[in-house]
């Protein structure tokens, strides 16, 4: 039997690497146990169709070191997608923010507005955050929250308010990444008509 006319089979979901950095004095040195970086790994795992790569490192609140970091991971690495948890509040060790505006080639202010607008359903102290998105050569970076839920919260969004997750697979297309695919049930991403692949 002939298989002329059946339609192409769609090829692999792209592999992509993605770093993931928590940064905290207290669990960097064992105070207490990370729960940043098992949080990212989960929420991502659940997401993404595509084969994830995970480059996890967790670091204290170091602004150096965190930049440091962040170029290695997108630089040497080769990561698509850095997310970073921890770091952006108002203290003196609160550091991440400057850390990560430090390399970047161009900011993307909407994610951090977006982030804030998330966390203010929640709780009234989301205006104390500071997160920041930017762009490294063809790599996202992302400052999250510091707590799993807020991790979750902010990247599935919720009722009122779309999480920012949703247009983190377009921005990566039009930087040169890879093409990722996500599970609607998790996080719907949003493509304009013209830039969507078949559904698989």
């Amino acid at each position: 039997m002939s298989d002329a006319g059946a339609p192409a089979a769609a090829p692999p979901p792209e592999p992509v690497r993605i770093g993931i950095v928590s940064i905290s004095d207290r669990a960097s040195t064992g105070v207490y146990q990370d729960q940043g970086l098992p949080a990212l790994q989960d929420w991502l795992g659940a997401a993404l169709i595509n084969p994830i790569s995970f480059q996890p490192r967790l670091i204290p609140d170091e602004r150096a070191l965190i930049a440091r970091t962040l170029r290695e991971l997108v630089d040497d690495a080769g990561c698509d997608l850095v997310l970073t948890t921890g770091g952006t509040g108002p203290s003196p060790r609160d550091v991440t923010p400057e850390a990560t505006l430090d390399v970047a080639d161009r900011e993307l202010p909407g994610f951090g507005e977006q982030m804030r607008q998330i966390s203010l359903h929640f709780v009234p102290t989301a205006i104390l955050s500071r997160q920041v998105a930017v762009i490294r050569g063809k790599a996202l970076i992302v400052n999250l929250p510091g707590q799993p839920k807020a991790i979750a919260e902010t990247l599935s969004g919720h009722d009122a308010a779309p999480g920012i997750f949703a247009a983190v697979p377009y921005c990566i297309d039009l930087i040169g990444g890879p093409y990722l695919e996500t599970r609607d049930d998790v996080c719907a991403a949003f493509r304009p008509k013209n830039a969507r692949r078949p559904a698989r």
